[in-house]
């Protein structure tokens, strides 16, 4: 028999968020597996918890991702040039365990490599984690065959980084599990997942996101260093969580997580700093001398120009319009109503700097899926954007068809291209706007409609503001007129017992 301290606790539990209840696209989509739960239901007594079912999931639809690349596996990459992009399947990683020395053995940063890339372009960790797969390669038989096991060597690692990426997601948001969906049926996700090395990184921040909503700082700052380590982008995430942290007067939590990021990176770099300077400088170096790539409105600008800006010029340009998107998200954290949700803030910044820069790889739709999710979790949204993303991913490998088919011409010639790249923009700042207006008008939030401050803020959830500029300091009582229940934020909310369902 359940003592009175239990059954209290579980009286005063908030339920969790049944998504088919709340989203309508979800309610929707659950018609596919019999309709929504009935409010009767025995709910929390199944082995199908939701996270694991979001694991599952995942783990599902990264299968089939490979699945979508098997074109290529048996010929594609190996044969012909243009048919790995006719049939979008193609994949950086075994084309690299030739071309960046692995076959061969050279030891990643330390080696020099032969022909016109010196030495291994990526990050430390990120090369750690290509060299640990090469090892477990095995080094018989064709070239072929090498490349073979070493994508599909990849491809069980990067499994394991989608389902830690989901399951960290469902977990970060601890009344709403059922959110980690939208990265587990993510169509860009499965898509892009085995392109390039991206998850692990991926996997690194949105372990580093949980860790923050647990009020663990200093553990998010080492799981943010070694992200950065992997790749760059999640460094930015400490601007706008400095805003947030001022905004609240939470500096020893900030500093905390400032300072075990820096040493994580440091543990991580330093080594290979100082015995390997010129290969572990690569990485920053090709990043500022590489010209206007794929996927940017740079490139649109430039293939309709007579006079194409310089290398220099778009670096410089570049960095100023991110840092004005950086002032501009620092002085919406710091105006809005109420206190932006770090996954807000974290996707917009991140959004920013997709958008600003000079190259957008396919994969690089990874970085937002996760953010996507904790700061805007309505499938409506997200599958809009995601469809943009669809067709920018079917957009590149048709261009990509179209340059190396030679008189053939198979594929997208330059102009259609080119709406492909706008789809994409347009996409971005679709989903980008609607978070800024929910931050703006934060009753418009369905993460907060319950009455829930920052689920994902830790320290920052339910902290009063210390600091504040504008209109922030007289807030009116609703920023917007919304049909709505109204809530007192930060409360538990009202719904019964009785309303649940899914």
């Amino acid at each position: 028999m359940p003592s009175a301290e239990s059954t209290h606790a579980r009286v005063h539990e908030p339920d969790p968020v049944r998504p088919t209840k709340e989203d309508e696209v979800a309610a929707a989509g659950s018609e596919l597996i019999g309709g929504p739960v009935g409010r009767r239901a025995l709910l929390g007594t199944s082995w199908w918890t939701p996270v694991r079912v979001v694991a599952l999931v995942a783990i599902g639809l990264f299968a089939l991702g490979l699945v979508q690349k098997a074109p290529c596996y048996n010929g594609a990459w190996f044969f012909g040039a243009s048919s790995q992009y006719t049939k979008a399947c193609y994949s950086d990683i075994p084309h690299l365990y030739q071309g960046r020395g692995f076959a061969d053995g050279l030891v990643p940063y330390f080696d020099k490599l032969p022909g016109d890339m010196d030495y291994l372009e990526y990050p430390v960790l990120t090369g750690v984690f290509m060299e640990v797969a090469a090892w477990l390669t095995p080094g018989s038989g064709s070239i072929q065959h090498q490349e073979q096991w070493y994508w599909m060597v990849n491809a069980g690692l990067l499994m394991v980084c989608a389902a830690v990426t989901a399951v960290c997601v469902a977990r970060t948001h601890a009344r709403r599990p059922w959110d980690g969906l939208l990265v587990a049926l993510a169509p860009a996700f499965a898509l892009t997942a085995t392109i390039n090395w991206d998850l692990l990184a991926v996997a690194l921040t949105a372990a580093a996101m949980l860790m923050w909503s647990r009020g663990r700082s200093l553990a998010f700052g080492v799981l943010l260093g070694l992200a950065t380590a992997a790749k760059l982008y999640p460094a930015f995430l400490l601007g706008p969580l400095l805003v947030l942290c001022w905004r609240a007067g939470k500096w020893r939590e900030y500093g905390k997580a400032l300072g075990g990021a820096m040493v994580a990176w440091l543990v991580v770099n330093l080594p290979v700093m100082l015995f390997a300077f010129e290969g572990w400088s690569k990485f920053y170096r090709f990043s500022h001398d590489r010209g206007v790539d794929f996927g940017s409105f740079w490139l649109i600008m430039a293939q309709n120009s007579s006079n194409p800006l310089s290398t220099d010029t778009v670096n410089t340009l570049a960095t100023l319009l991110m840092l004005l998107c950086c002032g501009g998200i620092a002085a919406l954290g710091l105006t809005a109503p109420r206190r932006p949700r770090f996954a807000q803030l974290a996707f917009l910044i991140i959004a920013a700097f997709i958008v600003t820069n000079k190259v957008y790889s396919p994969q690089y739709v990874l970085w937002l899926v996760p953010l996507a999710a904790l700061a805007r979790p309505k499938w409506r949204d997200f599958l809009i954007w995601q469809a943009c993303e669809v067709a920018y991913f079917l957009g590149i490998w048709m261009y990509l068809a179209y340059t190396t088919s030679g008189e053939a011409h198979k594929g997208l010639p330059t102009d259609g291209y080119h709406w492909a790249i706008g789809m994409h923009l347009l996409g971005t700042l679709y989903l980008s706007a609607v978070v800024v207006r929910d931050i703006l008008m934060p009753e418009r939030d369905v993460v907060r409609r319950a009455g829930d401050d920052d689920p994902s803020g830790g320290v920052l959830d339910g902290a009063e503001d210390v600091f504040v500029l504008g209109a922030a300091a007289h807030p009116p009582r609703h920023a917007a007129h919304f049909d709505g229940p109204q809530v007192e934020w930060g409360s538990p909310g009202t719904s019964s017992p009785g309303d649940s369902s899914l």
